[in-house]
C-alpha cells in the first residue's frame, strides 16, 4: 500500500463519518472538489465503489460501511498514540473536542475551564453545543457533558456538578392575574411556557414525584420554544410559567424577577456527568480537562464511576 492509498482512506474516513464533501473538506482544509477528486481515485485504485453521492448527502456503500468499520479504529488508535506523546512533554498540549448543551456550557463548563485553559495555553478546546443525545464516538468527540442517568452503559461517566433539580417559576406579573398552583394538576389552569424536545420533537412533559410517585403533567400556553433561554425570557416577561434549571432561574429568584412554586414536588436528581470511552486512554491534555471539571462537593464524587451505577435521570432529550 502507497502513502497516497494511506493518506486518501484517513480522508475517506472523515467523508463517511461526516456524510458531506463540504463538511470534510472544512475540517481537512480542502476544496470539496479535491476531495470528490480523491475518493474516485481510491475507488478506482480498490476497484469498488465507497460512496454513493446525491445532490444532498454523500453516504457510504455497503464496501465502504465495512471498510468504515475495519480500517477507522487503525487511525483513530494512530491518532491517540500520538496525541499521548504529550506525555513527554513539559505541559499537556493538544486539542480537546466535547459536546455540551448551552446550559451546561454557559453555567457549568466555561466558569470552571477558564482557569484550566489560561495554565495550559498549549491545550485547544472545542466545544460542540447540542441537546441531541451524540454519539461521541462517532463524532469523534473526546467527551460529552450529559445529565448522569442519560449516560451510556460503555462509558466512564465523572460527575461535574451536584444534583439539579427542576422548578417552575413565574415573574410577579403573571401571579397578580393567576392563582398560585397549589398541586402539579392546577397546571392545566395556567399558561404554561412549553419546550419541544430538540432530539425526538415532542413536548416536554412536566415530571413531579411526591411521596415517591412519579407523574407528568402535560401543561398548554401559548407559546412553545425548542431552547431554555426563550422560555426563561418569556416566564419573565409575564407570559406564564416555566419549568426550568433551579441553577438556571436562582439569580431571577433572588432577585424577585420570578416565584417558584411547587417545590415539594420537584425532588433532586443526579446532575451534569462528563462522559468518555472507556475503552480509550485519554490524553495528558484530556486528563487536565476533566479533572478540572470533576465535582468534589462530597468523598463520593472524587473518582470516575462507571455510568451504570448512576440513577436513572428523570429528564431525558
Amino acid at each position: 500500500m502507497t502513502r497516497q492509498d494511506l493518506a486518501d482512506l484517513s480522508t475517506f474516513i472523515t467523508v463517511a463519518r461526516e456524510r458531506s464533501f463540504t463538511r470534510a473538506a472544512a475540517l481537512l482544509g480542502v476544496t470539496p472538489s479535491a476531495l470528490s477528486h480523491a475518493m474516485r481515485g481510491l475507488e478506482e485504485r480498490l476497484g469498488l465503489r465507497l460512496l454513493n453521492r446525491t445532490t444532498r448527502s454523500v453516504t457510504p456503500t455497503e464496501a465502504g460501511e465495512r471498510l468504515l468499520r475495519t480500517v477507522a479504529v487503525h487511525f483513530d488508535g494512530i491518532e491517540d498514540e500520538v496525541a499521548a506523546l504529550g506525555e513527554l512533554r513539559d505541559r499537556p498540549a493538544g486539542t480537546v473536542r466535547i459536546t455540551a448543551d448551552e446550559l451546561a456550557l454557559q453555567l457549568d463548563l466555561w466558569p470552571m475551564l477558564r482557569d484550566v485553559l489560561r495554565d495550559y495555553p498549549d491545550i485547544k478546546l472545542e466545544v460542540t453545543t447540542d441537546y441531541a443525545l451524540t454519539d461521541i464516538v462517532a463524532g469523534r468527540f473526546d467527551a460529552g457533558v450529559r445529565l448522569g442517568g442519560i449516560v451510556d452503559k460503555d462509558m466512564i461517566a465523572v460527575p461535574i456538578g451536584p444534583e439539579m433539580r427542576m422548578i417552575a417559576v413565574a415573574a410577579p406579573a403573571y401571579l397578580a392575574t393567576a392563582a398560585m398552583p397549589a398541586t402539579p394538576y392546577d397546571l392545566v389552569q395556567h399558561r404554561c411556557i412549553n419546550l419541544r424536545l430538540p432530539t425526538y420533537g415532542g413536548i416536554y412533559p412536566w415530571e413531579f414525584e411526591q411521596d415517591g410517585r412519579e407523574f407528568r403533567v402535560r401543561v398548554d400556553g401559548q407559546l412553545t420554544f425548542n431552547s431554555i433561554f426563550p422560555i426563561l425570557q418569556a416566564a419573565l416577561d409575564g407570559f406564564g410559567i416555566a419549568y426550568l434549571m433551579e441553577n438556571h432561574v436562582r439569580p431571577y429568584v433572588d432577585s424577585g424577577q420570578l416565584v417558584t412554586m411547587l417545590g415539594d414536588w420537584s425532588p433532586p436528581f443526579a446532575g451534569l456527568h462528563l462522559y468518555y470511552p472507556s475503552r480509550r486512554q485519554p490524553t495528558p491534555a484530556f486528563a487536565a480537562i476533566a479533572a478540572a471539571l470533576r465535582y468534589r462537593g462530597d468523598a463520593a464524587a472524587t473518582a470516575p464511576i462507571p455510568s451504570d451505577a448512576i440513577g436513572e435521570a428523570r429528564v431525558s432529550g
